[in-house]
């Protein structure tokens, strides 16, 4: 998903001369992906990005994950997360990864005093709830309640959290790319008719506030699984103009239109977002099927080859009994998964569900991180099992 937008001033033409008013340069930079062949933008700053003064090594970036265990649904309750605030990447707490992706929350109780950019792949936040703002390269976005929020790789940023707000992210953190459905786009990119959104759901950044101060500036970057500090004598968000397809982005859960039918539609047409691997899914309140027969529940199914994980965010979830809101559940590979007793009798004849959740679909078998283990629901596996009658 590539559309061209522009923010504030650029010359004529690229690779040209462009004078502030003292008559010095701006420094061009283009920012691309597959080298000079992907999608890019050009960014044009009033300091070279390559001035840094310092440079620092941090440590690896490595959680670590559990043992093996054997093979069986998992649920975790993030409400209970012991992650004593801090800014928005101190408070991360991870809770399932593979080499694709690494799966998380984050609730930030104050701002990041230092800039953030991870170069090993795109970042997706979906805000479940809070309100602030993600000061970015390419500008600001001011994020709300329920909006996914896409910050490329290399992208250098900080989020301030509204005071006196709290704010909790969903986080998915990419080694690839994160864009939408193909089969939602024609030859030339552009949305089709029966695509569940199209460009006019999608926002870039709210407004580019260009900073010229000096001072001593911390960027946290992240390359190949390695943490590194970067310090800078000017502040780096000093771009006075951008234009071209890379850039952070926000989108609405509800924005994304269901797709309905006359039997129960399986979850591909759910489908928000991709990368490599992996799937990003949006239920939202929606009408059931019509067939006069239909089941609205889904049915039993064994999806062999993928582990699926949901994220609850409000409503009651009309296959799962046991879940509240910020539950996570992975249902892996191999196994089949469906309802829960007596969800699928309770489903027939109702007409809408006002339930709203994020599923998260991978190719490769997740894992769970260990400092997590302490908010899974241990009887959570055993919840399929009917409780017979002792009359």
């Amino acid at each position: 998903m590539t559309f061209y937008q522009h923010r504030g001033v650029l010359p004529h033409k690229r690779h040209t001369v462009f004078k502030k008013s003292d008559g010095s340069l701006y420094k061009e930079q283009l920012m691309g992906m597959k080298g000079f062949v992907g999608v890019q933008s050009i960014l044009y700053h009033h300091n070279a990005p390559t001035e840094f003064f310092k440079s620092e090594y941090v440590g690896k970036f490595s959680p670590e994950y559990e043992t093996q265990t054997e093979l069986r649904p998992r649920a975790f309750f993030t409400d209970i997360s012991k992650v004593d605030g801090g800014d928005a990447i101190q408070s991360r707490e991870y809770i399932l990864g593979n080499d694709d992706l690494i799966i998380g929350i984050a609730e930030p109780t104050k701002p990041m005093d230092y800039f953030y950019r991870n170069s090993d792949g795109d970042e997706l936040l979906f805000v479940h709830y809070g309100s602030g703002k993600i000061e970015t390269t390419f500008g600001t976005i001011f994020y709300k309640d329920w909006e996914y929020i896409k910050i490329p790789i290399g992208t250098i940023y900080r989020i301030v959290p509204d005071q006196g707000v709290k704010t909790k992210f969903l986080v998915i953190e990419t080694t690839s790319w994160i864009t939408t459905p193909k089969r939602y786009r024609n030859e030339l990119g552009q949305y089709l008719e029966h695509s569940p959104f199209c460009e006019r759901d999608f926002f870039g950044p709210d407004e580019l506030e260009t900073h010229d101060e000096r001072g001593e500036f911390e960027v946290l970057t992240r390359k190949h699984g390695q943490m590194h500090k970067h310090y800078f004598k000017h502040h780096p968000l000093d771009v006075v103009g951008w234009d071209g397809n890379i850039y952070p982005w926000r989108f609405y859960i509800l924005d994304h239109e269901p797709i309905t039918g006359r039997i129960h539609q399986p979850p591909p047409v759910h489908q928000t977002f991709e990368g490599h691997n992996f799937v990003v899914c949006s239920f939202v309140p929606r009408l059931f099927d019509y067939h006069p027969d239909s089941i609205p529940a889904p049915y039993y199914h064994s999806n062999i080859e993928s582990d699926e994980v949901l994220y609850y965010v409000d409503g009651e979830f009309m296959s799962r009994k046991g879940v509240r809101e910020g539950s996570i559940t992975l249902h892996p590979g191999g196994i089949p998964h469906g309802p829960h007793p007596g969800k699928i009798e309770e489903s027939i004849g109702a007409e809408k569900t006002e339930e709203l959740a994020v599923m998260i679909d991978t190719f490769k078998p997740l894992h769970v991180i260990e400092s997590s283990r302490y908010m899974e629901d241990e009887d959570y596996q055993y919840s399929w099992v009917e409780i017979e009658s002792m009359d």
